[in-house]
């Protein structure tokens, strides 16, 4: 069997890392060709000592001479910036890129591998949320697969193998709650970071942590499973599971729901994706019911945790308002994790930037670009606004 060639997006981050788990324990499957950070320049460099791709990039400029010296001598082929990221993924050595970076700078690379045909296994759920639609046109386009590696769309793409996609009737995106499940908006006024960074039961980065907290994580799927599985906003329900056992739902047209269980491991849905259509023995630890006798179910508090109800919004308005409603919230989760607004100010930065930001109906790339720039001005001056008034 061929070694299938793998560029890592984002190799530093919790899902790259995972990944390079999974890597490692198939030699005989995979093969690195390219790994990138954004500025962890030191663990990028050990991965690199490690794996021996071909080439690394540091999207940080800065940190270039730092990788240098670090990776000299290893024969390490090392660049730099924005710009090499798009060149990487079009190599024509490379099978898969696997785009593992968080938020908006995971669009133009995985927009690049795309047009190069390479098949992506996408950890990076913001590409379609910004630009959905021009992103699975291209990818029909030039007939890329488009492999799901959050773990609620790898359980959604998992329960519709093998199905008549007409007979589908909705699918249930499962949420753990998060640390705050449960709790009223005079708890969650004055909550602080260290408490929004304690998932209960998955080990993410600060970003998708907080996300998950205060349930814009969920509402970020939503949206990207509307454009994975040519859904409409009312086919998705959000279904608060606490165990995080099942990782979501399909119901057909006769009433039957096929779920996805599993131990909340990223390691799984990341092999999956760089697998498919096969499955490969592992060694993972395996669910046992006993462990878990009560599995229950609830539905979001879309009043109180507020992020899931505005990308409904945006879902459903559709055009460059989930692009609007991304930016800002990167904006706002940045601002919150610097202590300088409160857990429920982030909705309102939100909000107040979706209402403020020109409603385009006709995307392309360039508007989508000019949207998330508009986006975070806009939700930066409403940071602001929020510093000043707390004087």
């Amino acid at each position: 069997m061929d070694k299938k060639k793998l560029v890592i997006l984002g190799a530093t981050g919790s899902v790259g890392t995972q990944a390079l788990e999974v890597i490692e324990a198939h030699p005989h499957r995979f093969e690195i060709y390219a790994l990138t950070a954004q500025t962890n320049a030191g663990l990028l460099a050990r991965q690199a000592w490690q794996f021996r791709p071909e080439v690394v990039v540091i999207g940080d400029e800065s940190k270039y001479s730092e990788l240098s010296g670090a990776l000299e001598g290893s024969g390490v082929r090392i660049m730099a910036g924005a710009t090499a990221l798009k060149e990487i993924v079009q190599h024509e050595e490379v099978d898969m890129v696997l785009t593992a970076l968080v938020g908006a700078a995971g669009l133009e690379p995985t927009i690049a591998a795309i047009r190069a045909g390479k098949n992506i296994a996408l950890a990076n759920k913001e590409t379609l949320v910004i630009a959905g639609a021009l992103v699975m046109e291209l990818a029909r386009q030039k007939n890329v697969q488009i492999l799901p590696v959050d773990s609620e769309h790898s359980a959604i793409f998992q329960c519709l193998c093998g199905e008549n996609r007409q007979a589908l009737e909705k699918i249930y995106l499962t949420a753990s709650g998060g640390p705050f499940f449960g709790w009223d908006q005079a708890e969650l006024r004055n909550v602080p970071v260290a408490k929004a960074l304690k998932h209960p039961n998955w080990n993410m980065g600060a970003k998708i942590t907080v996300d998950s907290a205060s349930l814009m994580n969920k509402g970020l799927e939503v949206i990207e499973a509307k454009w994975l599985f040519g859904l409409e906003t009312g086919q998705i329900e959000v279904v608060v599971h606490p165990q995080s056992i099942i990782h979501s739902m399909v119901q057909f047209d006769d009433g039957s729901i096929i779920a996805q269980m599993g131990l909340p491991d990223m390691k799984l849905p990341i092999q999956y994706a760089l697998t498919f259509p096969e499955r490969q023995v592992n060694n993972f630890k395996r669910l046992n019911f006993a462990d878990v006798p009560n599995l229950t179910f609830a539905a979001p508090d879309r009043q109180t945790f507020r992020n899931l109800e505005l990308a409904y919004r945006a879902s459903e308005q559709s055009g460059n308002m989930p692009c609007i409603l991304n930016a800002a919230n990167e904006v706002a989760v940045a601002a919150y994790l610097q202590e300088k607004i409160g857990f429920l100010e982030m909705s309102d930065v939100i909000e107040e930037t979706m209402d403020r930001v020109e409603f385009i109906t006709d995307l392309n790339l360039e508007n989508c670009l000019e949207t998330d720039r508009e986006s975070r001005r806009v939700a930066g001056e409403l940071v602001d606004e929020l510093i000043c008034k707390k004087g």
